[in-house]
């Protein structure tokens, strides 16, 4: 700790990253990044890039990409919004549309950045907390003074919440703002994006991290309709007009126009997903049902921690998460069919240990 670090610097608590092993031999199931990699097409944009516009600034609107996105979810690019990372994307989102003298809502179980921002901003937050079975209860939610985060799946856990509770939370806070955080909603759910016309306080927010194969690109974006999305451009433009790089920009117009590849690979992880479940199940396991690209376990006789050990010790890397509620569950990237197959063979054998 330094003496010339701000009060809020010496307060806050930063969120910590799932851990990013240098040996290229661990099978890497920690982090959910997608065990495919991105189209042919965005690698073969990033090697056309004309070196020579390098020297340039980038869009700062990043109208193209605005544009190719807004036609696939048949929106408006003013209904757009982009930015480096979902992460940075949450964060603006947070300063945007939260006021410190209100309190917002997310769940007591749930991506782990949302009380950092929140402490960041100085916001007061309620943490509604899941059901026994991870489900949120959505009359939590009820008239949250000043706005609502869903991870939809959510995260860690996978669960995934029906259109038509999204709707009722909607509904039930038409004067705040309720984000969406659907950063693994490829994976099976139904997207809210529907129900952005109807809604003037609703913001969607997903990533090309996940299911476009791009989590070192850094590409995350907003949906919502066009006043939203003028306060995060407000916003954004007070702190770093240029967050977005040309290659960064080039390589998700053209991962968001392969949609023949991308179908590809989120029908393999699911897949893959589904017969890690039906196997895990055959040795004792509980699988909480995942829309996700990952998956939430758990075993009544042994410890999830110590099988994240010895599954360390086996270069396999999980997450573990020593929390309340859920310091007995492991979650398990879905990695590639071959990768699994490992996972399955350690695990027995590390159970069978035990």
């Amino acid at each position: 700790m330094s003496k010339y670090w701000s009060n809020i610097t010496k307060d806050i608590e930063p969120y910590v990253c799932g851990e990013q092993p240098k040996n290229k031999k661990i099978i890497k199931l920690n982090t959910n990044e997608n065990p495919y990699p991105p189209s042919p097409k965005v690698l073969q944009a990033i090697e056309n890039a004309a070196k020579d516009d390098l020297r340039l600034y980038p869009d700062p609107n990043c109208d193209a990409l605005r544009k190719t996105i807004a036609n696939y979810y048949n929106l408006s690019k003013e209904e757009v919004f982009i930015g480096n990372g979902s992460d940075e994307v949450l964060s603006l989102s947070f300063l945007t549309f939260f006021n410190p003298e209100e309190t917002i809502v997310f769940s007591d179980i749930s991506y782990s950045f949302y009380p950092v921002y929140a402490n960041l901003y100085k916001l007061d937050y309620k943490l509604a907390k899941l059901k026994e079975d991870f489900s949120i209860d959505i009359n939590d939610f009820k008239n949250a003074r000043g706005g609502a985060v869903i991870t939809n799946p959510n995260a860690p856990t996978g669960v995934y919440l029906s259109l038509d509770s999204i709707k009722q939370i909607l509904e039930d806070n038409i004067n705040n703002v309720v984000m969406v955080d659907e950063a693994y909603i490829d994976f099976g759910g139904e997207s809210s994006v529907s129900l952005i016309k109807d809604y003037p306080n609703l913001l969607v927010i997903q990533t090309l991290s996940k299911s476009r194969s791009l989590a070192g690109m850094r590409i995350g974006f907003a949906l919502g309709q066009k006043e939203l999305i003028e306060g995060l451009d407000r916003i954004k433009n007070s702190f770093n007009s240029y967050t977005i790089d040309r290659i960064s920009s080039l390589a998700s117009i053209e991962a968001i126009k392969d949609e023949e590849y991308f179908k590809e690979c989120t029908s393999k992880v699911i897949k893959t997903r589904n017969w890690t479940i039906n196997e895990l199940g055959k040795i004792g396991f509980k699988i909480i049902p995942s829309k996700a690209n990952f998956i939430f376990i758990t075993h009544d006789t042994y410890q999830a921690e110590d099988i994240f050990i010895k599954l360390k010790d086996e270069n396999v890397l999980v997450r573990y998460f020593n929390k309340d509620r859920i310091s007995n569950y492991l979650r398990v990237s879905i990695g590639s069919k071959e990768e699994m197959e490992i996972f399955m063979d350690k695990i027995k054998k590390i159970i069978n240990k035990l």
